[in-house]
């Protein structure tokens, strides 16, 4: 079967539409491993169950949990992954989920705004930040793997992981996957 997802471009939202249009869309990820559990983010692409989140969040995981804003969780069974780029699909047997739009990166252009939402620190759920795109592209390197990606100065901790970064328009535009730290 193929998948389709929806595209968009849209007209400006405010940022209040943005969160109350994409927060639906977003989950709550939760693989078990050998010795505990890693939390992070993922966004539905399909409102039949497709999921998208990063590789890292569910790489060598024996099980996974989906909780979405409502508090109803499914089991998650992992589908494909592509630890080059840190992405992975996940399903849940489930039907009628708001899934999210997406849009271009390829048109994102330095200063233009972005919007994430996600569970940063795995605790704090369906949280929004915003920031502007800082710089296209940056070649980085996560655990010796180089990654092509752009840079964003929106607040981004541990358990956004996985989770969708926005346009204006409410577009999913990028998938947050690294966060970058230091002591100065």
């Amino acid at each position: 079967a193929e998948l389709t997802v929806t595209k968009g471009h849209g007209r400006e939202m405010t940022i209040q539409e943005i969160y109350q249009q994409v927060n639906p869309a977003v989950v709550t990820v939760m693989a078990e491993l050998g010795d505990g559990v890693s939390v992070g983010t993922g966004v539905i692409f399909t409102s039949d169950g497709y999921i998208l989140t990063n590789y890292h969040v569910v790489e060598g995981g024996s099980a996974c949990l989906i909780e979405l804003e409502s508090g109803v969780q499914f089991e998650a069974l992992y589908v494909a992954g592509d630890s080059k780029n840190d992405l992975a699909v996940l399903k849940v047997d489930a039907a009628g989920l708001p899934a999210a739009q997406f849009g271009d990166s390829d048109t994102l252009q330095v200063g233009d705004p972005v919007y994430a939402i996600g569970n940063p620190l795995g605790e704090l759920t369906f949280t929004m930040t915003g920031g502007y795109v800082s710089a296209l592209p940056r070649e980085i390197n996560i655990s010796g793997k180089p990654i092509s990606m752009f840079q964003t100065d929106a607040a981004i901790n541990a358990g956004n992981s996985g989770g969708p970064l926005f346009d204006m328009a409410g577009n999913v535009i990028g998938i947050t996957s690294a966060k970058i730290s230091g002591i100065t």
